[in-house]
């Protein structure tokens, strides 16, 4: 009895530490704040509820294989939280998912690979990411 009381403590204090944490690397003021703005203007001119091709919709504008993609990273972490479809709808969950994408893909922190793998995935090509490129460094400087 006193076994199985121990893991049920154990699983409530897994479950409460990891669905309120998305990530350790996650700073509050990070090299990121200042990209992540630049990328909402040309995205979706910083409105949340935008709704544009292919199914990305939102402030970053979000694709349904993202979303899944996110979940997959939380998954491979042992992080007990998921996203949803509706969740590209809010501007704190898509900053949180922008975070994993960049922490798998980037954890170097190298803007313009951030930049290139938001618009063309982990595997991006520079000549077919060059003008997104541009229009987000535009609005950086």
């Amino acid at each position: 009895m006193r076994k199985f009381i121990l893991k049920g403590l154990f699983l409530v204090a897994l479950l409460m530490y990891s669905s309120g944490r998305v990530y350790a690397s996650q700073p509050q003021n990070s090299v990121y704040s200042k990209l992540i703005e630049a990328i909402a203007k040309v995205e979706s001119g910083n409105n949340p509820k935008a709704i544009g091709k292919g199914g990305a919709v939102g402030l970053l504008q979000i694709t349904p294989v993202l979303v899944k993609e996110c979940n997959l990273i939380l998954q491979s972490k042992k992080i007990l939280k998921k996203y949803y479809l509706k969740d590209r709808l809010n501007r704190e969950k898509s900053i949180e998912m922008f975070y994993l994408i960049q922490e798998k893909y980037n954890p170097s922190g190298n803007i313009e690979k951030a930049i290139r793998i938001w618009n063309g995935g982990p595997n991006y090509s520079v000549r077919t990411t060059q003008h997104y490129y541009n229009k987000v460094t535009k609005h950086l400087n």
